[in-house]
């Protein structure tokens, strides 16, 4: 009998980690492909249909801004129907969108093909996946996200690449349809799998996180505006590091192979500023993530040899990949659980917006001036506005009273990994 009653524990608790690693996987090929995935169809693109840089960057910003508005109605969704139906949605979509735009004759169609792809493909399973490991961990969820998250990474830098040997392949077109149908095969199995737990698996409820006495509609307004400029920076060297590496005259899988570097860097880097978050807080650990990219991101315009670019692009993944992680716990430290679904993703649809716009911007400004300077110098600046406004968000935590438990999200914030 003893026996028996274990048992039905046992399972749900190896389950939750298939839900973790299906979660990984999910988000590593459609967010690969949404993210930065084009970064490989850039020159492609530009030899076989003549259109600018600006005008493919585009096509990328349409997928990102369908993702920032989906997820917010997906993930409201999501709260209301069976989980799995929404993600299965997003793989299913994800899929059919990708293989339809090997089938594309005219921008409007990729354009409205990738848009509808980030909308109810990846906007059906960023939000409502983070949702779902958290569910599954009253103890420990912070190490599953990050794994869900360093998952995603590992997308963002193997799909460029993979993209960039099937072009080799088959072509820009061929390469479309054998990712979508490799997207399809992968995710919806995965998708499948995906289940919300039962109340045993669930467990007790975790116990409630303090937080500065800031108002939420500050937190929001300064983040948002913030995560605009952060994430613009960080959309530059995802979409154009490919296309900079090219023009110094590698191959498109050589230039793969150095974004793949980099986000395997990145994934050392999502772990560890989660770590220095648990140390010095939430938000001196975005900032310093922050920073590190905003310091770094312009000397990519000053390395013109291939060896060089190996070297390079982890120094800069290890440090950049940290500001997801920064923005994902200072949401979760600065805002009231109670409000942290909906003002969380009002954010993050701020910080897909940047993403989309940054990369235009960087594309736009290549068609400009014929090379990449003012590209990755915008992008700087843009790092240091984002800093101005966390500054602010800073000064707003650190005055707070003494005797409110600001200091769970400045001083430490030990409560975020639990």
């Amino acid at each position: 009998m003893e026996q028996a009653s274990k048992a039905p524990q046992a399972a749900p608790d190896r389950y939750r980690w298939v839900i973790v690693i299906a979660a990984s996987l999910l988000l590593a090929v459609a967010l690969g492909q949404l993210v930065n995935g084009l970064s490989a169809f850039f020159t492609p693109l530009e030899t076989a249909m003549g259109w600018s840089r600006a005008d493919i960057a585009l096509i990328n910003s349409a997928g990102l801004i369908g993702l920032a508005l989906g997820g917010i109605g997906m993930g409201w969704l999501a709260d209301r129907i069976e989980t799995r139906k929404v993600i299965l949605t997003g793989a299913l979509v994800t899929g059919a969108c990708v293989t339809a735009a090997g089938f594309a004759s005219s921008l409007w169609q990729l354009y409205a093909l990738f848009f509808v792809a980030g909308a109810l493909g990846g906007g059906a399973l960023f939000a409502p996946l983070f949702a779902l490991v958290g569910r599954w961990f009253s103890t420990g969820a912070g190490l599953a996200i990050g794994i869900v998250s360093a998952g995603q990474a590992m997308g963002q830098g193997g799909i460029p690449l993979a993209n960039a040997l099937l072009i080799e392949s088959f072509g820009w077109r061929g390469a479309f349809i054998a990712i979508g149908i490799f997207t399809l095969v992968l995710l919806v199995p995965l998708a499948l799998l995906t289940r919300a737990p039962d109340a045993q698996a669930a467990g007790a409820a975790a116990p409630a996180q303090r937080v500065p006495n800031v108002p939420t509609p500050a937190v929001v307004v300064l983040m948002s505006l913030g995560v605009i400029f952060c994430c613009g920076l960080m959309s530059v060297p995802l979409m154009h590091l490919g296309p900079l590496v090219e023009l110094c005259g590698a191959s498109g899988s050589e230039a793969g192979s150095v974004v793949l570097v980099m986000m395997i860097a990145a994934i050392a880097g999502r772990v560890a500023f989660g770590k220095l978050a648990d140390m010095i807080g939430a938000l001196p650990a975005y900032m310093a993530a922050s920073a590190w990219q905003t310091a770094f991101v312009y000397l990519f315009t000053q390395i013109d040899d291939i060896s060089l670019f190996y070297l390079f692009a982890p120094v800069y993944g290890f440090g950049y990949a940290g500001v997801m992680t920064g923005v994902l716990t200072t949401i979760r430290a600065l805002i009231p659980a109670d409000r942290r679904a909906g003002a969380g993703g009002i954010i993050i649809a701020f910080a897909w917006g940047g993403h989309g716009l940054g990369g235009w911007l960087g594309g736009l400004f290549f068609d400009m001036t014929g090379s990449y300077g003012l590209t990755f110098g915008v992008a700087a600046l843009a790092g240091v506005l984002n800093l101005a406004l966390l500054s602010v968000l800073g000064w707003l935590v650190f005055r707070s009273p003494a005797d409110d438990p600001a200091e769970a999200a400045w001083e430490g914030a030990g409560e975020i990994a639990r």
